[in-house]
């Protein structure tokens, strides 16, 4: 095993093109890292230059003590994982999965050994004999798994390895990759453009932007303390809402004022957020999470309350999403401009239609109790947890009160 560490890494293609701009990272020995972001935010990339695949412009790669800048992929003693599992058709699963360590001469013993371990840790012992035509998707990407572990490698490299499988295999493979790790403890860096796999998966997540690193923290942290606007946006499904608002003092009370709406703000929230004191009186931009809204009839623990109309609800057996709009124009800043374009893909159109309504309104989601009696076109209370608001500033997109950005 041994820890990966990137200094200053810049990947710079024809043209002065970044797709990885100024990269610190180190990962620990024996850490899941996930690296994730939107489509061209530098991720593979980055994953391609610590295997040797694409060359480094600028900056340093270390993998255990040594650097590795100029070393062939073969001399980096790391196994890659991609998502089309490359597997030599015309081959049984023992033939894949030996093959790598035939070309290294291995001892047909010592290779019989790793096989025979990685198909009973996969359980593939019944499609040994199986050509991977004969095969479903799930177990392929076992198959390409195993490949991996019998060379017993200082670190494991994965680019999506999952996006091909159906959302139940997605979770079940999910689950399979969780103990495998804990099991081999080796050192995995894993690409993905899913936020679900990324903070089921790693023990430290890192979120890029456009080729830079926006946030390395661990799942929790990431979505409790997001350091900006994008990271705040990126993490979480259904995703944060945001809105423009403004922190005013009434009488001996700070409030927050947006739309039609105003909620109280305790001393405890002002408090526990440096530099947040100096926006009362200014205009900042609000998060609030789906999930710190609740249906206030059946729990608001006291909480201030809005009162919203119900466009659409989205059943889900555990929860109900209530989507509702507020009088109010959607966010206009860089960070929300991005998010919007990231989940609308490749349609600029639909980017630009992805965040404001016909009139001009600011799509809000809140998840309440599924025993919640809301309807489309019902009023519902919802109550808000105050404690759990985000702040942001309107120019820079940090997060306020973040210890990163004080």
């Amino acid at each position: 095993m041994a820890e990966i560490v990137l200094e200053g890494v810049d990947k710079i293609y024809g043209g002065d093109v970044k797709a990885v701009d100024n990269l610190n990272l180190k990962i620990e020995d024996g850490e899941f890292m996930v690296l994730v972001g939107p489509s061209g935010c530098g991720k593979s990339t980055a994953l391609r230059m610590i295997a040797g695949l694409e060359e480094i412009s600028d900056g340093t790669l270390v993998i255990g003590d040594e650097i590795v800048n100029d070393r062939p992929p073969k001399d980096r003693d790391i196994a890659m994982v991609f998502q089309n599992y490359a597997l030599y058709p015309h081959m049984t699963v023992e033939q894949n999965l030996a093959f790598g360590l035939k070309l290294r001469k291995v001892a047909k013993s010592e290779i019989a050994r790793r096989v025979n371990e990685a198909a009973g840790m996969l359980g593939l012992e019944p499609y040994l004999k199986r050509k991977p035509g004969a095969l479903s998707g799930g177990q392929r990407q076992r198959v390409a798994m195993g490949r991996a572990i019998v060379r017993e490698p200082r670190a494991f490299l994965m680019d999506e390895p999952l996006s091909n499988l159906d959302a139940k295999l997605r979770v079940q493979m999910r689950a399979s990759l969780n103990q495998l790790h804990e099991r081999l403890g080796v050192t995995t860096v894993y690409v993905t453009h899913d936020q679900v796999e990324a903070m089921t998966l790693g023990d430290r997540v890192a979120v890029l932007r456009d080729g830079r690193l926006q946030q390395v923290d661990t799942p929790k942290r990431l979505f409790d303390a997001p350091v900006n606007l994008f990271v705040a946006g990126f993490i979480g499904s259904p995703a944060m809402n945001f809105i423009d608002a403004e922190l005013v003092r009434e009488n001996d009370e700070v409030v927050l004022k947006f739309a039609e709406h105003r909620l109280p703000v305790p001393a405890s929230v002002i408090d526990s957020r440096p530099n947040l004191s100096d926006y009362v009186g200014r205009s900042l931009i609000l998060g609030i999470r789906p999930s710190d809204f609740s249906d206030a009839e059946l729990d608001g623990n006291g909480d201030p309350r809005v009162e919203v109309t119900a466009e659409v609800t989205e059943e889900l057996g555990t929860e109900i999403n209530v989507i509702f709009s507020v009088n109010a124009p959607p966010v206009r800043h860089e960070d929300a401009a991005a998010l919007a374009k990231d989940a609308a893909g490749d349609d600029e159109e639909s980017a630009e239609a992805g965040l404001p309504l016909g009139d001009d309104r600011t799509q809000f989601t809140a998840r309440v109790s599924p025993r919640s009696s809301v309807k489309p076109g019902s009023t519902i209370s919802l109550a808000v947890d105050v404690s759990q608001l985000h702040f942001f500033d309107q120019t820079s997109g940090l997060a306020i009160g973040h210890p990163d950005n004080v």
